[in-house]
């Protein structure tokens, strides 16, 4: 089921009174990502997806977004949909939308599913790696862009032999330049919250893609090490896209998490 907000597409899967579980998608993708773990657990919990504003079916408007805009419209579906301490989800971009939401409203969340993801800010390296992607998008257009930077995210062999691969890319290659350009800025911007990590109180999950390079498994789990007992898991065949490129094994590692720490 899909609603609409101003600022985000909305999607809603399962039974409203379980569990409630916040999607939250990469960048430069779209809620479609989470595809087969909300399928996986529709059943059991209720699954809510969304697109981040400037990607996939959400508006660009302006561009002008920064990692408070985009935990303000978190904010603002959690109060929308009147959810009850639910478990955020993020990978990557979103991961760092979840890290800034638990430093704002830690009380109002059952827990953390971290993935592939950093809690640092961006180095003086990276913020000049994301003003020349501003700059590609710019001179050569955002699917030159796409095209060099998704595939920076799967294992050679996921690009060679799985259809969700080709799918992600054709569904990122629509995507807005306004609002590609904006998430760039707001990651570019964003705060560092690894002091925050030790005074995380909620269950957390922390996963990882063994070939992982952009958030590499040595780093992950030296996040994973400041949250007191978060649980470390590194998804074998995967990268930076675990949830697509083995998604039987982060279904399992979610699954047991959830019946872990929640009804």
């Amino acid at each position: 089921m899909k609603s609409r907000k101003e600022s985000n597409s909305i999607y809603k899967h399962g039974n409203p009174l379980a569990t409630p579980i916040v999607f939250i998608h990469g960048f430069p993708y779209d809620h479609n990502m989470w595809d087969k773990q909300i399928s996986f657990l529709q059943n059991s919990y209720f699954c809510i997806s969304y697109d981040i504003r400037g990607l996939g079916n959400s508006p660009a408007g302006d561009g002008q977004f920064t990692m408070e805009s985009f935990v303000d419209d978190l904010e603002e579906i959690i109060d929308e949909l009147k959810l009850d301490k639910p478990v955020l989800c993020g990978l990557s971009m979103g991961g760092y939308i979840v890290l800034r939401a638990v430093e704002r409203i830690e009380g109002q969340l059952g827990g953390l599913i971290l993935c592939d993801t950093k809690s640092e800010a961006d180095t003086n390296e990276v913020k000049l790696k994301r003003a020349a992607g501003i700059k590609k998008i710019n001179d050569e257009g955002v699917q030159k862009f796409v095209e060099d930077f998704v595939p920076t995210c799967f294992t050679e062999e996921s690009i060679r032999s799985l259809t969700e691969y080709k799918e992600t890319l054709a569904r990122s290659l629509k995507s807005d330049p306004i609002g590609v350009k904006g998430c760039l800025l707001a990651m570019q911007g964003r705060t560092d919250t690894t002091s925050y990590l030790s005074k995380i109180k909620i269950p957390a999950l922390v996963l990882c893609g063994e070939e992982d390079k952009l958030s590499p498994p040595s780093s992950m789990k030296s996040m994973s090490e400041k949250i007191n007992s978060a649980e470390f898991v590194v998804i074998p065949d995967a990268a930076h896209m675990t949830q697509i490129e083995n998604p039987e094994a982060v279904n399992k590692a979610f699954l047991s998490f959830l019946k872990r720490n929640f009804v």
